[in-house]
């Protein structure tokens, strides 16, 4: 079974996609996450700062579907800057502990409303 889901009072959908997708009750597959608030607003004007609120986002969609950052087995984090790398990455960590899930890095040409830093996760739930 496949289900797709928008979370009600997490960012807005800033094109024709869903939040995220739930396969079989298991695999949770949530779309690329970039700091905006609850108003469409873009939160931050540095990584780290876009990075905190991004986590945020994803704590608030993981939890529609029952899960947390404990649940998630893969994360791609694109970056306008890979000199913004090293800020992004001690948010991530610190957003994560002890749990280190698998995670590709790129730096691309530009993100949606021009952020910095924009994440996606595939969550596994039992």
């Amino acid at each position: 079974m496949i289900e797709t889901f928008i979370v009600t009072g997490g960012p807005p959908a800033i094109g024709p996609y869903s939040h995220g997708v739930q396969c079989s009750g298991s695999m949770i597959f949530l779309s690329g996450q970039v700091a905006l608030n609850a108003g469409g607003e873009l939160i931050g004007s540095n990584a780290a700062e876009q990075t905190r609120q991004i986590f945020e986002n994803i704590r608030l969609l993981l939890a529609s579907r029952n899960a947390s950052l404990s649940n998630v087995v893969k994360s791609t984090v694109f970056l306008q800057s890979m000199d913004d790398f090293s800020s992004m990455n001690e948010e991530y960590a610190k957003a994560f502990g002890e749990h280190r899930p698998a995670r590709s890095a790129f730096q691309v040409a530009r993100l949606p409303k021009d952020a910095l830093v924009e994440i996606e996760v595939i969550a596994c739930i039992d």
